[in-house]
């Protein structure tokens, strides 16, 4: 089954259409990968606030363990 493109990757693949270098390609991904961590803290940011959370979430997280099993 196929999935069809969404808009964003329509235009990314039109923005793209020309070869580019491996060296533009590490510094587009960057660029994506910020871009998508910055929209994750805001959102984060926004819950946070939304719901009066104080730093002793993040208190209680810095003393939580996550361990693979086995």
């Amino acid at each position: 089954m196929e999935a069809a493109l969404n808009n964003t990757q329509l235009e990314i693949l039109n923005l793209f259409s020309k070869e580019q270098s491996e060296e533009d390609l590490k510094e587009i991904k960057s660029l994506l990968i910020m871009y998508l961590a910055d929209k994750v803290v805001r959102e984060a940011d926004k819950s946070f606030n939304v719901q009066n959370d104080t730093a002793e979430i993040f208190d209680r997280w810095e003393e939580e363990h996550y361990r693979k099993a086995g």
